[in-house]
């Protein structure tokens, strides 16, 4: 498959750049708006679901649903303090450690962004005990630089409720093909599922296929669960920045390596993934020569926990691109990886017959 990749890394780069954090994912939804429109039936939902239909859907034909989650990791404001400063909580499955000194976007009521620290009590106050001590959520503030709440809430406009966005950037290295910016996790697999539906806008395929948008995974699976009522596939594609663990793992037991082609998962505590749909895909991309990497994780889930207890059961597997540091402020991917998970998908497609999905 040809890639045009400036194409790639801008609509990469808008994505993971955009405000969406678990309830709050209107900017990415607007973002896959405008890069589907054209050659898609798109619509929207009230948790902020994104259902891109392909034109070429008939109706009476096996249905493909292809999964990436819109929301990101971040923070809501709980309280409001009178020195100036805003307590919060977390959006999604932080670890604290990662969290001070960290900046973040504030939405304030007129819909403007605040940027703002996330501050600890600084060593030179803290007592032997609070140095031992693991440091939680509530040990932490965000500080926008007030000195009073009558200033947060008069000149900031800051009020309790209030998402909060890492403030990241986005940066691309030539040289090794790497990516580095925020929110990986998903908007890498949200970027590959507007690649495939453009991939396959034109192609005579066996079966209709959906590309979703879904909301609210970070905090329960939430949006995936209208999504697959309402798309009611016969087979699923979850697509997922999943993290890497070749920073961290020796080589023996790594299994999410940046450049090391697609992760096929095969087993997380949320799922099974079907090992027949999961040979097929395998077979598909030997024929293909796309790489790929075996997955058994011990923890973690992904939207396809959800997907596959529906109905009779639905067929479906995960397919992830390594991401460094997921969770956390700033990750790492490989282009290389993405363009062969995008790759793989649009063939799976192309490969699938209705008989196919019977024998999964």
């Amino acid at each position: 498959m040809n890639f045009d990749r400036k194409y790639s890394l801008k609509l990469i780069e808008e994505l993971c750049c955009a405000n969406g954090v678990s309830g709050f994912e209107d900017e990415v939804v607007e973002i896959g708006k405008k890069y589907t429109k054209d050659f898609a039936d798109v619509e929207e939902n009230h948790i902020r679901n994104l259902y891109i239909n392909n034109r070429r859907n008939k109706g009476n034909r096996p249905v493909v649903m292809v999964d990436a989650h819109s929301d990101e990791l971040g923070l809501i404001v709980q309280h409001i303090n009178s020195n100036g400063t805003l307590s919060f909580l977390p959006l999604g499955g932080w670890v604290v450690s990662s969290l001070p000194s960290c900046k973040f976007r504030i939405l304030n009521d007129d819909g403007e962004y605040i940027t703002g620290i996330v501050a600890a009590k600084p060593p030179h106050f803290m007592s032997d005990e609070e140095r031992n001590k693991k440091l939680s959520i509530s040990d932490l503030i965000l500080d926008v630089g007030a000195a009073s709440k009558e200033e947060l809430e008069n000149d900031f406009k800051i009020s309790v409720g209030a998402p909060c966005v890492p403030d990241v950037g986005f940066a691309y290295n030539e040289k090794n093909g790497v990516v580095m910016t925020k929110a990986l996790d998903d908007r890498i697999a949200c970027s590959a599922v507007v690649e495939v539906m453009k991939a396959i806008k034109d192609m005579d395929l066996d079966v209709d296929v959906v590309g979703t948008f879904t909301s609210q995974e970070e905090i329960g699976e939430r949006g995936v669960i209208s999504a697959v009522k309402k798309v009611n596939p016969d087979v699923a594609i979850v697509l997922e920045g999943t993290p890497s663990d070749d920073t961290f793992m020796g080589k023996d037991k790594a299994q999410a390596i940046m450049h090391g082609g697609v992760q096929v998962r095969y087993f997380d505590r949320s799922m099974i993934n079907n090992p027949r749909f999961n040979k097929f895909t395998q077979d598909v991309a030997k024929v293909n020569g796309i790489k790929t990497q075996r997955a058994v994780r011990s923890g973690g889930g992904t939207n396809g926990g959800i997907i596959h207890r529906e109905g009779e059961g639905i067929p479906c597997i995960v397919l992830g691109v390594p991401t460094r540091y997921a969770h956390s402020h700033h990750g790492y991917c490989a282009i290389d990886d993405y363009e062969g998970t995008v790759s793989l998908v649009v063939e799976v497609l192309k490969a699938l017959k209705p008989s196919d999905i019977e024998s999964f």
